[in-house]
């Protein structure tokens, strides 16, 4: 052990293995008197004679610390340093001058060149010893903090690589969310189950039992009926019921969407996917992931986007419009529609696959001509629901209020309905339900016309509907669509309205 050295500044204990060391010197004394002493105290030590041979050896063997002499023959010192301080592969190497000027200058321009110390001569050897092992130490520090810092450079990365990736699943989650609060503040989410259902019909019973037995199970339900027979209510019946009822239940109205729209509002789309596409949009199929999804009016879904939701149903997958990133969502499908789906089918308006695919589980919704029993409890219901709204208490309804209503067909159901009593109450002016004029009583008055009192005349249910859209036009001026059109006034679509219009026959006078 070096006298001159503490334990911790043996040259085995500061670096793990012997260190290396290039004696660079012309003169072969101070050569022989470094290597001796280097090497007792276990140095592994290297030898030039001239600044070439020192620049290859350096290069190759790449030592710890370099010993320079200043005055050789050739290239000195001095330009020897100059040329690996500028060798990416020896740059780094501590660089000791040995040198028996004393002049300043001379010291500085060494430090110039790139060297850490000088030692001078002739040698005091634990002066030599010291300065040594003081750069080594130096040097090895070094090293383990650049090892440290590339280690802590590679931990920062994978952090921010793994925070970028929290952050944009965060971010997606909490587009999600804020599309989901947009959607649920759209529409109104009703609180129950079948207490929002009003009807004690047996035939409805019926219906009502078949959602009890479908909404446990994850399959596909399918609800048939008339506009206005409430399979809205039937579908949130079947969610509420359902192990999903925790998660939302997400409404689509095909028919309500531009066909430009409506695959964009189903499966979302890129940023970019289309003009006006800023941002990203998440669609109702994510929304609705883990719970359920209601399309209604499904007879209204173009063909060319029937594959893709038949795609949903089958493997439970799509891609937004304008991504290639697959996504896998968990989705119960209640679909309801008024058409004849076996008829579009026919017509090839409608997938046959997909037909069957929705066709699992049907429910027949039943229109109100075939439950008016249920007529005098869905007056109160209506009367209670938005006479609150409008600072109304209806305590008496006349008898001759419901025969009125019980007399009548209701091409429009239980919706058309609901809009009558909405109207009733308004016109009421103390707490009797006044009904007032409404455009069904022609109808009324057209069966109630007769040869005799016993005689009524007798109407078609196609000739029963179309005697009241002519007599809700003619309310209207023939004002179809907009406020207080006659689409509004029957709560249908129009472009729906239009259609029923060409099939009865029914034309604008001239």
């Amino acid at each position: 052990m070096n006298p001159f050295l503490r334990d911790h500044d043996d040259p085995e204990a500061v670096s793990g293995s012997p260190a290396t060391i290039l004696i660079v010197d012309d003169m072969p004394n101070n050569i022989s008197v470094l290597f001796e002493t280097l090497t007792r105290f276990n140095y592994k030590v290297l030898v030039a004679r001239d600044g070439k041979n020192a620049i290859e050896q350096a290069g190759l063997a790449q030592p710890d610390l370099i010993l320079l002499d200043v005055m050789m023959p050739g290239m000195d010192g001095f330009e020897t340093c100059r040329r690996l301080k500028q060798n990416p592969a020896t740059e780094v190497i501590p660089v000791l001058f040995m040198t028996a000027l004393a002049e300043t200058i001379d010291k500085v321009n060494g430090f110039n060149m790139g060297a850490v110390d000088y030692i001078t001569k002739p040698f005091q050897l634990p002066e030599v010893l010291a300065r040594i092992n003081t750069h080594l130490m130096l040097r090895r520090l070094q090293q383990e903090l650049e090892e440290a810092n590339t280690h802590l450079e590679q931990r920062v990365a994978e952090r921010t690589e793994s925070l970028s990736k929290a952050l944009a699943e965060v971010e997606r989650l909490k587009n999600q969310l804020q599309a989901e609060n947009t959607y649920l503040r759209e529409e109104i989410r009703q609180a129950g189950t079948f207490e929002e259902i009003v009807s004690h019909s047996k035939a409805f019973a019926g219906v009502l039992r078949q959602v009890e037995q479908v909404a446990p199970t994850p399959i596909t339900v399918l609800i048939l009926g008339e506009s206005g027979t409430g399979k809205e209510l039937l579908a949130r019946a079947v969610h509420k019921h359902s192990p999903r009822k925790n998660k939302p239940l997400i409404k689509v109205n095909c028919a309500a969407l531009p066909a430009t729209l409506i695959e964009s509002e189903l499966f979302g789309h890129e940023k970019g996917a289309f003009t006006g596409a800023t941002g990203q949009k998440t669609g109702r199929f994510e929304l609705a992931d883990g719970g359920s999804i209601f399309l209604d009016e499904i007879g209204e879904l173009p063909v060319d986007l029937q594959p893709k939701l038949l795609r949903v149903l089958q493997e439970g997958e799509f891609e937004r419009v304008g991504g290639s990133k697959t996504l896998r969502v968990n989705v119960r499908v209640i679909a309801a529609t008024n058409r004849n789906l076996e008829k579009e089918v026919i017509d090839g308006r409608f997938r046959e696959d997909l037909y069957y695919r929705l066709h699992v589980f049907p429910i027949q919704s039943i229109p109100l001509r075939e439950r008016k029993d249920d007529i005098p409890l869905l007056v109160r219901h209506f009367c209670d629901k938005h006479g609150a709204g409008m600072g109304k208490r209806i305590e008496q309804i006349p008898q001759s209020v419901i025969d009125i209503l019980t007399d009548y067909n209701w091409p429009g159901n239980i919706r058309e309905l609901e809009n009558i009593i909405e109207r009733s109450l308004i016109i009421s002016t103390g707490k009797k339900l006044e009904l007032g004029n409404w455009p069904g009583q022609s109808l009324l008055s057209l069966r109630a016309s007769s040869t005799g009192p016993s005689k009524p005349v007798l109407l078609t249910m196609e000739e029963c509907e179309r005697q009241h859209i002519l007599a809700v036009l003619e309310h209207t001026r023939w004002k179809v669509s907009g406020k207080n059109g006659a689409a509004q006034m029957l709560d249908m679509i129009p472009t729906t309205l239009d259609s029923r219009m060409k099939k009865l026959g029914i034309r604008r006078p001239e």
